[in-house]
């Protein structure tokens, strides 16, 4: 495979470089960068520059505000992008519930929701897991009934995400108890979470912050019109959505960014003499992090395409393995740099240890999550195994 970019690719990925290093304000992308939590405001300011500029979901149709690019495209869009420490479109927006609605959905729905989305004028959260019912999802519990041109929601999901300023949530729901296998009777459904009988709840996490939410439904009618697509086909559509997770997951140019801050703050540690940087077995772990990203570098190239026409590439599961485990591995560098330095907790500005070092073993323990969701790292190797190796 020829990795080298064409006239018109280098042409485009210069283009993309200087749009995301001038157009997107500098203390946010600052803020991106070194790890500082974005405001609400933070992340709907840049998507909505994005989307007026035309690079908000790229890969939607045209008529929804897609643009007619090539794979490798799309590809330098979302690496630049990484690099330059520019937020990405709210992955439950652009990457998730997006794409379904705009694949299966009818058309007064992609008329309906989809220019909202892509504005981020409607904040979506995903209603997927549930207490007992996480990476095996297909044991989820909540029901929605049929009640004339309405359906009754009842049950409870769990680690939604951002919820606390959604104003929608895609959810699948259980709507034939009695399928014969777990994964038919789901269906995929749109529900405002300002209808009545809807209880968002914050769960507090080990690095401190509120993250996630509890969503209960008790007995919360919703139109029958919100029902994405045919009425248990919901797998299918949740197989699709996942597949894209799967992808965006990686977050290959952001862990390159991070790699970069690790090796400058190793630089300024002293040890002995010199650095930590200077140190054999410290230098060795910084080379064989770089190995790893050159390495699933070349590999997204190759599937970055995994989930065109609709249907879901199983090729995604290792492009979401690899990259959560170097998320984590670039965390944990961090924190060993940091050393003593990382034990304060919101200290402020106050003691001699530095912000990018007290926040670093809050994003330690946050970054445990990136191998569980999106499907976890064990399943994904089951993936792997059964559907790509034939084992």
């Amino acid at each position: 495979m020829n990795l080298a970019l064409t006239e018109e690719e280098a042409a485009f990925r210069d283009e993309m470089r200087t749009f995301f290093t001038t157009e997107i304000p500098a203390e946010i992308r600052e803020k991106n960068r070194v790890g500082v939590e974005l405001t609400k405001e933070d992340v709907v300011t840049t998507m909505r520059i994005l989307n007026a500029n035309g690079l908000a979901v790229p890969h939607w149709p045209t008529e929804f505000g897609g643009r007619d690019w090539t794979d490798a495209q799309r590809h330098i869009w979302l690496d630049e992008m990484q690099l330059a420490s520019v937020p990405e479109p709210l992955t439950f927006n652009a990457s998730m519930v997006g794409p379904v609605i705009a694949t299966f959905g009818s058309q007064e729905q992609k008329e309906k929701f989809l220019p909202k989305t892509a504005n981020l004028d409607i904040w979506w959260c995903q209603g997927f897991s549930e207490p007992e019912a996480g990476s095996d999802l297909a044991s989820l519990r909540t029901t929605a009934t049929r009640d004339g041109d309405d359906y009754i929601v009842n049950g409870q999901k769990t680690w939604t995400t951002l919820g606390q300023y959604a104003d929608w949530i895609f959810a699948l729901v259980r709507t034939n108890p009695d399928a014969p296998k777990k994964q038919a009777g789901i269906s995929f459904l749109l529900i405002d979470l300002k209808t009545p009988g809807i209880t968002v709840r914050p769960i507090k996490l080990i690095d401190g912050s509120v993250e996630v939410n509890e969503v209960f439904f008790e007995n919360v009618r919703v139109p029958a019109e919100n029902l994405v697509g045919e009425e248990n086909q919901g797998w299918s559509y949740a197989k699709f959505l996942l597949g894209n997770e799967r992808t965006g997951i990686t977050r290959l140019g952001h862990t390159k960014v991070a790699l970069e801050e690790a090796k400058k703050h190793a630089a300024a540690t002293k040890l002995g003499t010199g650095t930590l940087l200077d140190d054999p077995l410290f230098a060795a772990r910084i080379a064989e992090l770089e190995n790893d990203i050159v390495a699933l570098d070349i590999t997204q190239l190759r599937l970055v395409s995994g989930s065109s026409d609709g249907k879901p590439n199983p090729a995604s599961s290792i492009l979401k393995l690899r990259g959560s485990e170097l998320q984590q591995a670039v965390t944990e560098l961090l924190m060993d740099i940091a050393g003593p330095d990382s034990l304060p907790y919101e200290a402020g500005d106050d003691i001699e240890s530095e912000g990018w070092a007290q926040r670093s073993v809050p994003t330690y323990l946050n970054y445990r999550k990136v191998s569980i969701y999106g499907g976890s790292n064990e399943v994904q190797r089951q993936i792997i195994s059964s559907t790509i190796l034939g084992l």
